[in-house]
């Protein structure tokens, strides 16, 4: 089997170091990976989007549309913008936490959340979607979601890995005294 995962997201959200874990957890269980990061205007608040595939058989890093069996969306309209992507039958998990454009709030058009949950709701089959706040409230940092969302994901039942291959990777990619907060991160759920 292989994973073909899409992660979207904003600048400064964590969607490149989500990626790293993915990549990590296959490589520390011997399964080939490719994996390609599309950063942009990141560091202004633009569209960050990484594709990763894990398993036998990717000849390219990059992800045809309609290839993806997961996508993972810190943000909910950047998930819309990748549901192209999507194969049928294939899972979202999203991230319920709006960032607003700044055209949004210099007169261009509205963004409105709920329109964009609804749409989703009416085009995935395997939704699934993530209170960022109240993660965030009970454990004490937004800046783990990305973890969250990995978590999430694990899950649903959309990867080939498990969680114990994701603690592997946190241990191996983060500094010791981040472990512990991303590790309530990826068993939070609710």
């Amino acid at each position: 089997m292989r994973d073909d995962i899409i992660l979207c997201g904003v600048g400064g959200q964590g969607t490149v170091l989500a990626s790293r874990l993915l990549s990590t957890a296959a490589v520390q269980r011997g399964v080939p990976v490719k994996a390609a990061e599309t950063i942009g205007m990141a560091q202004r608040g633009g569209s960050v989007t990484s594709h990763v595939r894990i398993g036998e058989g990717a000849a390219s890093p990059l992800i045809a549309r309609g290839g993806a069996n997961l996508i993972m969306a810190f943000e909910p309209a950047e998930a819309v913008r990748q549901l192209a992507y999507l194969k049928p039958g294939g899972t979202v998990v999203v991230s319920n936490r709006p960032i607003i454009p700044v055209s949004a709030v210099t007169g261009g058009p509205k963004y409105d959340l709920d329109a964009i949950l609804a749409y989703l709701h009416n085009q995935v089959d395997r939704l699934v979607v993530v209170d960022a706040d109240r993660a965030a409230q009970e454990l004490g940092s937004s800046r783990v979601l990305n973890v969250v969302l990995l978590g999430a994901a694990l899950r649903s039942g959309a990867l080939s890995m498990d969680a114990n291959d994701m603690r592997d990777a946190i241990k191996a990619r983060l500094p010791e005294r981040f472990w512990e907060l991303n590790l309530k991160a990826l068993d939070w759920a609710h």
